[in-house]
């Protein structure tokens, strides 16, 4: 009797079948990029906690971080130098996720979070703060910051909640730029009058990270927790979200509960970043654009690469502010606007060649 051989795919190696899909990295290779994220940011912590007016050696900043002896150099980076860096931790991971969620729901790759009127809402907040409650201390300001961006955003999406139900993601920048005008000209007549409210004003709208200490950072760690966990929740259905809204709607996706949840978390990630620092631009606009270079466009990627990328981007620039002005230094604000600007007008003219 003949044998007749099977079908050919029977035939091909095992190997064959099972491999991988092509642009899904390898759990190993997964691995390996996190273990690299982690130690960037690592070193960049060491490099925040050692430079400074007065530079403590690395030796000595790792000696200290595990045993406080009470010295000059323990004092230092126990008391000025541990609370800053926690803080550009925090607000630049807040600010990066921010940045990917504003995107993904706006389906606007210049989309930033300052867009939906959270500085805006915070800067006012804290000039009536200061003009009519006379409140001087950071500390006191970071309710009234969080209260106007958590307002602010609230009234922009309010305002274009139906439009965006409707796949009109214009209307929502341009509700939050009309918004943020009409707020900027608020605050700017209410300091033009008040020359001690702009005195107060000015140091925290720059966007800054030195003098916040413990209390500030203990203040906004748990909005920023809540709104990262909510925005890391988020993943899977802003990946169905970016095939459109009728295929995310086939595909059994709440869309008006994701876009609400997503606003939600960008909500609680600016306004708790915003109130701890001030405004910092550009953070939640570069980062995304980044990742999205060296990652593809998954976007459960880019929500967990964008923790440690804001992170890392923001120790840098705090770091460089402090050592291009020395003795001095420049506030954080300044340096992601002066690194900001032509990344900015570098993704407006790319975008424009490719719809060109």
């Amino acid at each position: 009797m003949n044998h007749t051989p099977g079908p050919a795919v029977a035939t091909l190696p095992a190997a064959t079948a099972e491999r991988r899909p092509a642009g899904r990295p390898s759990p190993a290779r997964r691995l390996t990029a996190v273990a690299v994220c982690c130690a960037l940011v690592a070193v960049l912590v060491l490099t925040s906690l050692a430079v400074g007016a007065q530079t403590v050696p690395l030796a000595r900043v790792w000696q200290v971080v595990w045993h406080d002896d009470g010295s000059p150099d323990a004092i230092i980076v126990w008391q000025l130098r541990v609370p800053r860096t926690a803080l550009a931790v925090v607000v630049g991971a807040a600010l990066a996720l921010a940045g990917v969620v504003m995107q993904a729901i706006t389906r606007n790759p210049l989309a930033e979070p300052g867009v939906v009127g959270v500085n805006s809402g915070a800067s006012f907040a804290v000039v009536v703060a200061i003009a009519a409650f006379h409140v001087t201390d950071v500390s006191g300001y970071i309710w009234f910051a969080f209260a106007g961006a958590v307002l602010a955003a609230l009234a922009v999406y309010s305002l274009t909640a139906r439009a965006s139900a409707r796949g009109q993601h214009t209307r929502l920048v341009l509700a939050g730029t009309a918004l943020s005008a009409s707020l900027g000209a608020c605050t700017g007549i209410l300091t033009m009058f008040d020359t001690d409210t702009f005195d107060s004003y000015r140091f925290w709208v720059v966007g800054a990270l030195q003098d916040r200490g413990t209390q500030v950072l203990t203040a906004v760690v748990p909005f920023a927790a809540a709104g990262a966990l909510i925005a890391l929740a988020l993943g899977p259905s802003l990946n169905a979200l970016a095939l459109g809204e009728e295929t995310g709607a086939a595909l059994g996706l709440r869309v008006p509960w994701v876009r609400a949840a997503g606003f939600a978390s960008i909500m609680l990630l600016c306004g708790a970043s915003t109130a701890a620092a001030g405004p910092i631009a550009f953070v939640g606009l570069v980062v995304p654009h980044v990742l999205r270079l060296l990652l593809g466009p998954d976007l459960r990627r880019l929500l967990a690469y964008s923790v440690p990328g804001g992170a890392a981007l923001l120790l840098v620039s705090d770091v460089v502010g402090r050592v291009v002005a020395r003795p001095g230094e420049l506030e954080v604000g300044i340096v992601t606007a002066f690194a900001g600007a032509p990344a900015l007008l570098w993704l407006v003219v790319r975008h424009a060649g490719v719809r060109g």
